[in-house]
């Protein structure tokens, strides 16, 4: 909205003329004075009842919140194509030198929480994310990011005929040398019309990771899992030149599997990955687990649902 000049009021001169050094008004020149000041008055009463009648207007982004370390944001996209969900997205900033972790940070970390209970006529809210890194520093492997990125989202409204307001408030953590738990807010409104921001919103779900099969016949597929006692051996292709990399994470969110290591042995034109049956819930059996595998080669990502069989 744009900025409110200023009303700068001069004071009128006394009626009493003798006390302010001019001579005495006319009854007309009273009149006139009496007319304008009614003018004043109605100019700016309504223009204050436009200002207070006016809708607020959908924005692109809402305002920053953070610290020198990071800062996070809502934009706001265009409505999907062929469907009823809004697209938004949670964009934040990362300093030079400082991380922050994914749904699963590995054997340290903060993952990320999102509450959008304060919202205005949101039904739902999913949260998507991009895919992760390796990140191994004297603490561990960790997993997550090492620079800018947008967590896209899609807005399901309790009805789609009223304003959406989107209410976020998020706890995260990010490292440097030391770790910092972090807390932001941010809100703005949705109305699923087109926004400078859907380019940019396209480009992150883009690089999120894709739903696959296992052995799925694709340039990048996780082609085999096999368990050989509290040891799972996992076989994934890729690209030709492209690194390929493999997260493993367990049904629930209290299962901390090992980030999984790259090994030799794999079939030609293939990448082998282990991971121990560790750090399973107490008095938890790995049979029958349902996992889930995301393997990152350059800029595509896919997930692989497995369940573990007995062991061999």
């Amino acid at each position: 909205m744009m900025g409110i000049r200023k009303l700068v009021l001069h004071p009128l001169c006394s009626d009493h003329g003798e006390f302010s050094g001019l001579p005495q008004r006319l009854p007309l020149d009273r009149a006139l004075m009496t007319i304008d000041r009614a003018r004043t008055a109605l100019f700016v009463g309504a223009n204050l009842i436009l200002l207070v009648a006016a809708p607020a207007r959908a924005a692109d982004a809402s305002a920053w919140d953070g610290t020198q370390r990071s800062g996070v944001r809502l934009i706001a996209g265009g409505r999907a194509e062929g469907g009823t969900a809004l697209r938004a997205g949670i964009e934040m900033r990362l300093a030079p030198g400082w991380k922050t972790y994914w749904r699963y940070p590995g054997d340290s970390g903060i993952p990320p929480r999102f509450d959008f209970s304060k919202s205005h006529n949101v039904k739902s809210v999913t949260v998507r994310w991009e895919a992760p890194q390796r990140l191994a520093d004297e603490s561990g492997t960790s997993i997550g990011y090492k620079h800018d990125l947008i967590f896209p989202l899609d807005v399901v409204a309790e009805d789609r005929g009223k304003p959406v307001t989107l209410a976020l408030a998020i706890d995260y953590g990010v490292c440097e040398k030391i770790c910092v738990p972090v807390d932001a807010k941010a809100e703005l409104m949705l109305d699923g019309k087109p926004t400078a921001q859907d380019t940019r919103i396209a480009a992150a779900e883009a690089r999120v990771p894709k739903p696959a099969t296992l052995a799925q016949d694709d340039a990048l597929s996780v082609r085999a899992v096999k368990r050989e006692g509290s040891r799972v051996v996992v076989d994934v292709t890729s690209p030709a030149g492209a690194n390929v990399d493999l997260f493993a994470e367990g049904p629930t969110a209290d299962w901390a599997l090992p980030v999984p290591s790259p090994v030799g042995g794999a079939p030609a034109g293939q990448q082998r990955f282990t991971f121990e049956l560790e750090g399973l819930p107490r008095d938890t059996k790995p049979d029958g687990a349902a996992l889930l595998l995301t393997a990152v080669a350059g800029d595509r990502a896919i997930e692989v649902p497995y369940r573990l069989d007995s062991a061999n």
